[in-house]
């Protein structure tokens, strides 16, 4: 098994940036690929940004690209959300997740950070 957890978020202006953590423990990290989702009050979580195991593949939710970046560092067990030019509609509790294969569904990816409170003012 795996455990996240997520850290970095916080309160940020209108065209700032944040970057989120995602620290992994409980076995090798570097089998797994990682995933970030949000949920905003009242929606449904959505898909926001995927990495391969190696790192060497990413895609993003059409309303990022460009703004956001995820990365990761295995040997630091740590998957990473860099945002950029954030807008208040990126306000949301961001959620790391993690599985072995690369085409999952959200619905049955088996691990799951707590989550982390990103709010963007304007």
């Amino acid at each position: 098994q795996v455990q996240l957890v997520e850290s970095g978020g916080g309160l940020v202006q209108a065209g700032g940036s944040l970057r989120l953590s995602c620290a992994a423990s409980g076995r090798a990290f570097n089998t797994y690929t990682a995933a970030w989702f949000r949920q905003a009050p009242g929606k449904e979580r959505e898909f926001v940004a995927r990495i391969s195991r190696r790192g060497n593949i990413t895609d993003y939710a059409d309303s990022v690209k460009g703004r956001f970046t995820t990365s990761r560092d295995n040997a630091k067990n740590t998957v990473y959300l860099q945002m950029n030019s954030l807008k208040p509609e990126d306000t949301a509790v961001y959620y790391c997740a993690a599985d072995w294969n690369w085409n999952t569904p959200i619905a049955r990816y088996p691990y799951w950070g707590q989550g982390t409170q990103v709010t963007v003012s304007s």
